[in-house]
């Protein structure tokens, strides 16, 4: 049963009881979760205040997202535009993890969802870091001094352009928090049923 809105979810959905472990999909997982965690650790020690993960392989599948963003709260104005491609690239996988986790109760997926949402904050993290002193090349082939720029947009209107610097690596530590503490979520599900496939 789901639970009402406002109302925490059930323990047994974000740590699910399993009577038994299907090997078939523990050692994949158990595989996978490594594979995310030197990922995540990789992403993580990039140089947000050179947009290093710009070079990254999921820096595209992310744009694609942003600029779906852009184009889905046009219907909102100028403003809420601007703000949907950083809303677009964070909404996505945050609704694939909740989706998981509400609808499949799949805990290991919803975790996995949980750090492609952290990904997501240390992608936007350089394009906010930049705002201040414009260097990453935009989509137009140009720099944001010359236009075009999210959050150069974004900041200025609302008077935190000087501290644009400030919020990037915020930000850059926020999307760390995230994907270390997704990982945690996963490895706890995969130890539970660990646990119980060997009482």
């Amino acid at each position: 049963m789901l639970a009402k809105v406002g109302q925490p979810l059930p323990a047994t959905v974000v740590l699910p009881e399993q009577s038994k472990v299907d090997p078939i999909t523990f050692w994949p997982r158990l595989a996978l979760l490594a594979a995310f965690a030197v990922w995540g650790v990789v992403l993580i020690a990039q140089d947000y205040r050179t947009g290093e993960i710009g070079s990254s392989f999921l820096h595209r599948p992310l744009l694609i997202f942003h600029e779906a963003g852009h184009v889905v709260f046009r219907l909102l104005g100028h403003w809420m535009m601007v703000l949907g491609g950083s809303l677009g690239q964070l909404l996505m996988p945050a609704i694939l993890g909740g989706a998981l986790l509400i609808k499949n109760r799949d805990a290991f997926g919803a975790s996995i969802g949980l750090w492609f949402l952290g990904v997501s904050l240390l992608d936007l993290a350089p394009y906010m870091y930049d705002a201040l002193n414009p260097q990453l090349m935009l989509l137009s082939g140009r720099t944001g001094e010359e236009g075009g720029h999210d959050w150069i947009f974004l900041f200025s209107s609302l008077g935190l352009l000087q501290q644009s610097q400030f919020i990037g690596a915020l930000v850059h530590k926020l999307g760390a928090l995230t994907v270390v503490g997704a990982l945690c979520w996963a490895g706890r599900v995969l130890r539970l049923e660990y646990v119980r496939e060997s009482e």
